[in-house]
């Protein structure tokens, strides 16, 4: 990889973080426009729920895809393809006239969100060899991602009440743009220099099988019915076809996925803690909307404004994690931040039907504060742990993992909460005060899982002590243990 001069560096960061936070912004931004593109473009129930599916069973059934491909053509080449793809895609969105047409621009935007999101951490962990800037880069780019999970109901909000629904995705246009040109001139290109150049078909589409039919099933579960055959049979095929990939991924000279990843506790307890965060974070995420809308009676604006707090607490703490970490160490600083997201959930369950704006703001900061200062060192830990001819697919198994959990999250609480109100309706309830009980429920079962999470990131993340060997002299010395001495070595025993 050739080297980058100091500003042509943080323009590289901020070309990668640009395109981040306009994939994850079409990850919500349309859900508060869905009653306005409804009555435009005539669509039924169904076709309005594929609007927002699309785009995710694709991103989530590629993302893999995505992260080896950039390790084998480059990561800046497959970076700027899946940009050019997801802007003129967003265009088309934009000008659609048809639900049809919406769907498969929407569609198409999965796929090149799937291609730019891998490239973008592997391009960070590329061009910033300092320990000190990457770190920096990494919260620079989280926080980023975070803002546009937050600002992204305000946009499609505003948007839809105040100029045509179609600028929700006409707005990526220029920022594509924009970003494409600093990207080709900031960005160095880097791949997987010591592997083959060829590609692991058979791995590349039993993963893409295995993730969309898990996707599929996931999205279309509640709906459908979760033992329709359609959904039984849609988790079957992900079954076999990961069986599949795992035998086919053990036996290839070149993988897609090199097995061996996993044996890091501190990559294996990374993607597990993100799978934790994801299914806390989205799945809580949805629903505490509606609880702003449904049982507080914020409008849609208000309640993505309700968000922001949140997301300049992840930005501000994403800031000055690496100042932490210095003190603390990697694994005692995520442990704390998923500690502070629990106190901040805690606080939620306290909120009621008379729920202020002003009341809400300490789960809201709390929460946030924790996303913030977990998230940077748990990124910088999982990416570390993975070879770096394996960067692009390391981080496209982290995105995918937290893709699927997110979808897992709110399966899974969207069913406790489901269960409960039915009880509590059951039970002579009013029906907002029946949804509000199955929230509180919904929030316990979040609170748990993360907790858990608690301890596996304090427990995986843990840096390992390496055994030295001895130091054998000749006859007339004394035999001396060898020693080395990391700051790994030196966290660990602090323990």
């Amino acid at each position: 990889m050739r080297s980058l001069g100091a500003s042509r560096r943080w323009w590289a960061l901020a070309a990668v973080s640009l395109a981040n936070f306009m994939a994850y912004l079409d990850n919500n931004v349309t859900n508060v426009a869905l009653p306005t593109i409804q009555r435009d473009l005539h669509l039924s129930v169904a076709g309005l729920e594929w609007v927002v599916s699309s785009y995710l069973l694709v991103l989530a059934g590629l993302l893999l895809v995505g992260g080896r491909v950039a390790d084998v053509y480059g990561r800046r080449r497959v970076f700027q393809v899946g940009l050019a793809i997801f802007t003129l895609s967003s265009l088309v969105a934009g000008l659609a006239g048809s639900g049809g047409m919406l769907i498969g621009a929407r569609s198409v935007q999965g796929l090149g969100a799937a291609l730019l999101l891998p490239a973008t951490l592997a391009i960070i962990m590329a061009t910033f060899r300092d320990t000190r800037e990457r770190t920096m880069a990494i919260g620079i780019w989280g926080a980023i991602g975070a803002l546009a999970l937050a600002v992204g109901p305000v946009i499609g909000g505003v948007i839809s009440q105040h100029v045509h629904w179609g600028w929700i995705f006409l707005i990526n246009v220029p920022i594509g743009v924009i970003t494409f040109a600093i990207g080709m001139w900031s960005i160095a290109e880097s791949r997987a220099e010591s592997v083959s150049r060829s590609l692991d078909i058979p791995g590349l589409v039993t993963s893409a099988i295995a993730l969309t039919t898990l996707t599929y099933g996931l999205i279309e579960g509640q709906d459908r019915g979760w033992t329709s055959g359609v959904i039984l049979g849609s988790f079957a095929v992900a079954v076999v076809a990961l069986a599949a990939f795992l035998v086919i991924e053990s036996r290839v000279a070149s993988p897609m996925v090199n097995l061996s990843i996993f044996r890091s506790s501190a990559f294996s307890g990374g993607l597990g803690t993100f799978m934790i965060w994801g299914f806390g974070i989205l799945g809580i995420y949805f629903f505490t909307s509606l609880y702003l809308q449904n049982v507080l009676g914020f409008s849609p604006t208000r309640a993505g404004l309700a968000f922001v707090p949140m997301a300049l607490c992840v930005a501000v703490f994403s800031a000055i994690a690496p100042r932490v970490v210095s003190l603390l160490g990697s694994h005692r600083t995520v442990a704390f931040g998923m500690v502070i997201m629990v106190v901040g959930l805690v606080l939620f369950v306290g909120q009621g039907a008379g729920a202020t704006f002003a009341g809400l703001m300490p789960g809201f900061i709390l929460f946030g504060a924790g996303a913030g200062l977990m998230n940077v060192p748990l990124t910088n830990s999982a990416m570390d742990a993975a070879p770096a001819h394996q960067a692009g697919i390391a981080s496209a198994l982290l995105n995918a993992s937290r893709e699927m959990a997110g979808l897992l999250g709110v399966t899974v609480i969207g069913a406790v909460l489901r269960t409960a109100q039915a009880s509590s309706l059951r039970g002579g309830a009013k029906p907002v005060t029946a949804f509000l009980d199955g929230y509180h429920v919904g929030l316990w079962v979040t609170i748990g899982v993360m907790a858990a999470g608690v301890v596996l990131s304090y427990v995986t993340l843990r840096p390992r002590a390496v055994a030295a060997p001895e130091l054998v002299m000749d006859e007339t010395t004394i035999e001396v243990p060898a020693m080395r001495v990391s700051v790994r070595d030196a966290e660990a025993s602090i323990d």
